[in-house]
């Protein structure tokens, strides 16, 4: 009990003599950590970071025991370390700053009519294509630009509708089998090529569409909607996590998330069951025509 009180006593005296400065020294230095936790994680970087850890405990143990030989070859490998690391993780390393730049610079949420019928045109598309079994892959570009990415496609700059997502996407299309982005609630480009995930952790049922898709969302913030040709299933990436087997409720739910700001959400209404209910009558009617 002794023991415990002590270390008690020591933890206060430590947190009265605490400045404001120390406090925004721990959040830096603990933000860092978790950049580089997530960092390790979403990237094939794990093999070498144990490679690294592994390094750093035989030199510890190589000072203990007074390898004087060895513990010499170490000391001059770490002092060489950062510009290896620099090297070594420059991809991870640009995609952090850039995910720091963008968290800096506007609101991830953008908004506006614009927005709404962008997301409600594009349930709308990856509905039908998905009970037709046409693969899709559309971008949402949030802070992060894409103007790489839009370099290795056809700019197109023209108003989401589902017809339009549905004939870019056409398995004769000339475009089919590229990305299209979606710009400020405009269609930008499209048959766009996207750089795929480094990941070993993925299913082996994803396929290059999926990883390209995942890839893109693991080096920007950019919301990525996929539609499996095989499977006619839709998912969505965001961050390097990818949510499957989604319905078009949950999608457009889930795009309004990402996308729209809470005030526009609330005030506008869901463009999408408007969409939706609009294509079931002309449905209907056609049908009734039909028969008569």
């Amino acid at each position: 009990m002794d023991a415990i009180a002590d270390v008690l006593n020591k933890g206060l005296n430590i947190l009265s003599t605490m400045r404001l400065a120390d406090l925004i020294d721990i959040l830096i230095v603990a933000y860092l950590i978790y950049e580089a936790i997530w960092l390790v994680r979403r990237t094939n970087s794990y093999n070498l970071t144990k490679g690294l850890v592994v390094l750093l405990f035989v030199w510890a143990l190589a000072e203990i025991f007074r390898l004087n030989m060895i513990s010499s070859l170490l000391r001059k490998a770490v002092e060489l370390g950062l510009i290896v690391l620099v090297i070594l993780f420059q991809p991870e390393l640009r995609r952090i700053l850039e995910r720091m730049g963008s968290s800096l610079t506007t609101n991830r949420s953008v908004g506006g009519p614009t927005m709404e019928t962008a997301i409600a045109q594009t349930v709308l598309a990856c509905s039908e294509m998905s009970d037709s079994r046409t693969g899709a892959l559309i971008i949402f570009e949030r802070n992060v630009k894409l103007n790489t990415i839009m370099g290795t496609g056809t700019i197109v700059n023209a108003d989401v509708s589902s017809e339009l997502l549905k004939n870019m996407f056409f398995n004769k299309a000339p475009l089919h089998d590229g990305a299209v982005i979606i710009r400020d609630g405009r269609l930008a480009a499209a048959g766009c090529v996207l750089p795929l995930t480094q990941s070993t952790n993925l299913s082996k049922e994803l396929g290059m569409r999926h990883r390209a898709g995942i890839g893109l969302s693991e080096q920007s913030d950019a919301v990525v909607v996929i539609v499996s040709e095989e499977t006619g299933a839709i998912s969505m990436a965001v961050d390097g996590m990818l949510k499957r087997h989604l319905s078009p409720p949950t999608l457009d739910k889930l795009l309004h998330g990402e996308l729209i700001v809470e005030e526009e959400r609330t005030s506008r209404g869901n463009a999408f069951l408007k969409a939706l209910r609009k294509r079931f009558v002309e449905k209907k009617n056609e049908n009734t025509e039909k028969t008569e």
